[in-house]
């Protein structure tokens, strides 16, 4: 199955499109304060679990890729932004629903937290929209493309 050039570019503009949603949402959380009257406050440790099962199964599908058995290589990348999806709506819930907790650290390492924090928000605005479109392209089976933004 091969993926008409239209079908391709209607994905590619729903990967950027949805790529600056999420990154305009996560910008602006700070200014967002909503009560729902429920403690969220255990969703930092989802927020882990669901990062740390995203990490295994991308292990795991790389080794089926690896393997030759395509089948359960695209079942685990499925998976993982399955996964990714309830990271990012847990995320928002928590950051939008729960009062913002400020760094208390002082001095160098002040500043090494602000480095890695903006690095880590500006990584993630970057590799979203790749990430979209190396999906798309081996959901719609552009193998040759996927494998290239893959590596």
């Amino acid at each position: 199955m091969t993926a008409r050039p239209e079908k391709l570019k209607h994905w590619d503009r729903f990967s950027v499109v949805l790529s600056v949603i999420v990154f305009l949402v996560i910008v602006s959380m700070r200014r967002i304060n909503i009560d729902l009257g429920v403690d969220f406050s255990f969703l930092p440790a989802v927020h882990s679990s669901l990062n740390g099962l995203t990490a295994l199964v991308l292990i795991i599908g790389f080794y089926f890729i690896k393997t030759g058995r395509v089948k359960s290589h695209k079942f685990c990348m499925t998976s993982a932004m399955i996964l990714s999806v309830g990271f990012l709506l847990s995320y928002v819930i928590y950051h939008t629903t729960s009062e913002e907790t400020l760094f208390g650290g002082k001095g160098w390492i002040r500043t090494f937290y602000f480095i890695l924090l903006i690095s880590h928000i500006l990584l993630a605005a970057i590799i979203l929209p790749l990430i979209l479109f190396t999906f798309a392209r081996g959901w719609l089976g552009v193998y040759d493309r996927h494998k290239k933004l893959a590596r």
